[in-house]
């Protein structure tokens, strides 16, 4: 197959960063990244991030298995549709909004060209008490994790430079068929839980 030959293709709406700030939750001093807002232009995307994006807790946000965060439009709309709080590109921290692929059913160990770069899809997204601060709902995590529309982290495999309205193309999907949506579903199904540990690319803390 030819290498630059697609899978499958979608669209990056846009991208989106944001520096740590520190919010009151609880009556308590909160430090968080999650606040991401679009921004014009090319962005580099190299070592572990996005050029201007920032995470507050390194042990639980970033690192190589959690280097680039998408998340889909069309599942944005499904919230839209169920939820009180404005919906809009990067409320739930994503650096990239996506068109047109299915998040979802996206395979660990996929990989995208999108702009210059080539990732690598890693891990669904499993939330944080921090989702239920931004979007101003602290159950909002329950549903979230339930509607099993988690997004997507990704690996840097080559860095490069992004920007919205850039092509994403799927180059390559491995045939386990372990997606994003089984990932969060085996957490309390233990078929499930058993099927996942046949990805070779599983992060070492969803073994076992």
């Amino acid at each position: 197959m030819n290498p630059e030959s697609a899978l499958a293709t979608g669209v990056v709406r846009s991208v989106n960063v944001g520096a740590i700030r520190e919010v009151m939750w609880h009556d308590e001093v909160v430090r968080t990244g999650i606040w991401k807002s679009p921004v014009e232009g090319p962005v580099a995307i190299r070592g572990v991030n996005l050029d201007g994006d920032a995470q507050a807790d390194l042990t639980v946000h970033g690192g190589r298995d959690k280097a680039v965060y998408a998340y889909a439009v069309d599942d944005y709309a499904w919230f839209g549709e169920r939820e009180a709080f404005p919906v809009h590109d990067g409320v739930f921290g994503e650096n990239l909004t996506t068109r047109g692929l299915d998040l979802s059913g996206a395979v660990i160990g996929e990989r995208w060209r999108v702009g210059t770069a080539l990732l690598e899809v890693a891990q669904p997204r499993l939330p944080c008490f921090k989702l239920g601060i931004r979007v101003g709902d602290a159950k909002f995590l329950k549903r979230f994790q339930a509607a099993l529309r988690p997004g997507a982290y990704l690996r840097i495999i080559e860095e490069g430079v992004v920007q919205a309205g850039n092509s994403v193309t799927v180059l390559s999907r491995p045939d386990h068929g372990v997606t994003m949506a089984m990932m969060v579903g085996a957490r309390t199904d233990r078929e499930l839980a058993r099927a996942i540990q046949r990805a070779p690319w599983l992060p070492e803390r969803w073994r076992g």
